[in-house]
């Protein structure tokens, strides 16, 4: 059976490496990334983590066949809880969805019902699975973060690898929303870059906006997948300004039709009305 097939050796990874394309149903190229060990890195008990939220990922390049053999094609909305015991590394998604590309579904509901069971078995959590067809109602027109934006603050940057040091706070008690959109870093394994925006909301101690973007552009030459450098931002900002709530969402450029959106907060949070689009996505 495909389902007991897993790869969790990171010498399966095909990321970085020329990869074959499946002419028919393949789960076995869904590769399962365990959480706990990049946690650790910054601190968290992988037990105890100290955020909630979700990981939302847009996936523009899905296609399989309808029963005549004719293609269909939809926009995929992927979303599961940022403390599952695995996340999914983005190339092996995408490789996972080609190989529908040549398999005949009756009904929509049959490839979500597929895909949900899938994900389910890797990530060991439930997921959330819609496929919209590109004729449905439901668009997503672009948009931006709400709340200041930051970036045009005249601000002298030379450090380019995180440097947490920068965030500093005042005594005033605010409430407030901060986003940037110069957010960069790069792969963990092939060093291609990783372009995003990341919004910040907190309520506590004011935190410094030049101090704020110096660590964001920081990031620069940091290599982590998506998901670890919000939860290290998220990390380091409890730790600097030790705020009394905190939501820090990021929401990154696609990279092989698929867009990548974690986003983690001291309180419950749901991913519905979230999937906003932003300008570079």
């Amino acid at each position: 059976m495909h389902e007991h097939n897993y790869k969790h050796s990171d010498t399966d990874s095909e990321l970085g490496r020329k990869s074959e394309h499946d002419l028919t149903y393949n789960p076995d190229r869904l590769f399962p990334i365990a959480r706990a060990a990049k946690r650790i890195e910054i601190g968290i008990q992988p037990d105890k983590p100290p955020f909630k939220g979700f990981d939302c990922w847009n996936h523009y390049e899905v296609s399989w066949l309808n029963a005549k053999g004719k293609p269909i094609v939809a926009r995929a909305e992927i979303v599961y809880d940022c403390n599952s015991p695995f996340l999914i590394e983005s190339k092996s998604l995408k490789l996972y969805f080609n190989s529908l590309n040549y398999t005949k579904f009756n009904t929509v509901a049959d490839v979500e019902r597929l895909v949900k069971q899938d994900l389910e078995n890797r990530v060991q959590a439930d997921v959330f699975i819609k496929l919209y067809k590109l004729d449905d109602d439901h668009v997503v027109a672009l948009q931006k973060f709400s709340g200041e934006r930051i970036d045009d603050l005249d601000v002298d940057c030379s450090v380019y690898l995180v440097e947490p040091n920068f965030l500093k706070t005042g005594d005033k008690l605010v409430e407030e929303t901060l986003y940037s959109d110069l957010l960069k870093s790069n792969c963990l394994v092939t060093n291609q870059p990783d372009w995003g925006s990341v919004q910040i909301v907190y309520k506590g101690y004011e935190i410094n906006r030049e101090g704020l973007l110096k660590y964001l552009v920081s990031y620069r030459n940091h290599n982590e997948f998506h998901e670890q450098c919000i939860e290290r931002i998220f990390i380091d900002i409890i730790n600097y300004c030790t705020p009394q709530e905190l939501t820090v969402y990021g929401r990154y450029t696609r990279r092989g039709g698929l867009d990548i959106n974690p986003c983690r907060s001291t309180t419950v949070i749901s991913a519905t009305g979230k999937n906003v689009r932003l300008a570079r996505q």
